[in-house]
């Protein structure tokens, strides 16, 4: 499974998935067309596209790369009257074969409605749209915090080395937010000089593994009793904390 980032509008991400012995090309997320099309046609060919949610700087691609391509469109079933061109629908923890490789849906809401993650257990990989970033973790637009820190838990007990693959690139405002609160947290402070190192050089920061994202992730940290301390709510609940976070990142 070979995975190549390509940088999409502002700070977009788009994922092309090549396997090499079906010869299967997929793209995770398509935010425009060009920038997408530009990557596809070294393989002359583009079999699936696959979503993660409906918001159109994720799937804006889907309709010239579906008619250029004749690709298959996959999503949410809960979704499929806002993924454009949707051929293929899939559920919570339903798995779906592409080429060779694997993928189960986790569903994921709180961002949407109808957000899902594609999870490639053997390959040890996780494409989570704008659910969980470097450093960070979505908005929370139709759902409540509640969906959003649920959602949260169920990619908190994947395997360790899980690489993430997520929907921007967000990591530096994330990380200036996560130094605020977090100031005691060495794995933090080693984190951002690697992060930094890769923003000087103009260099993509994900992904990252979900071992980092444990050790560094604020959001991910909401049972942390020295971070309760600092947010001056030591016996509030781990949803509590999360929300409150949630909150001061919104108007961070």
């Amino acid at each position: 499974m070979d995975i190549e980032i390509i940088p999409c509008l502002s700070d977009n991400y788009s994922y092309l998935i090549y396997e090499k012995t079906s010869k299967m090309v997929a793209i995770v997320d398509p935010s425009e067309f060009k920038a997408c099309d530009n990557i596809i046609n070294k393989y002359k060919k583009l079999d699936f596209i696959l979503n993660t949610h409906h918001h159109a700087d994720h799937v804006d691609g889907n309709l010239e790369l579906k008619k250029k391509y004749n690709s298959q469109v996959i999503g949410f079933d809960g979704d499929k009257k806002r993924i454009p061109g949707i051929d293929i629908t899939l559920n919570d923890n339903q798995e779906f074969k592409i080429g060779n490789l694997v993928f189960k849906i986790i569903f994921i809401p709180g961002h949407t409605k109808g957000h899902i993650s594609f999870y490639f257990e053997r390959e040890n990989v996780i494409f989570t749209g704008d659910t969980l970033f470097s450093l960070g973790c979505g908005r929370v637009f139709e759902g409540d915090h509640r969906d959003m820190f649920k959602s949260l838990g169920k990619l908190k007990i994947l395997p360790p080395e899980t690489k993430i693959y997520c929907g921007h690139e967000y990591t530096k405002k994330n990380l200036d937010f996560c130094l605020k609160y977090d100031t005691e947290n060495s794995s933090l402070a080693d984190k951002a000089k690697s992060v930094i190192l890769k923003i000087d050089k103009n260099l993509p920061t994900v992904p990252t593994t979900l071992q980092e994202e444990l050790n560094t992730n604020i959001f991910l940290r909401c049972n942390d009793l020295k971070l309760k301390k600092v947010l001056n709510l030591e016996h509030s609940s781990d949803l509590e904390i999360f929300s409150k976070l949630r909150d001061l990142k919104d108007n961070f």
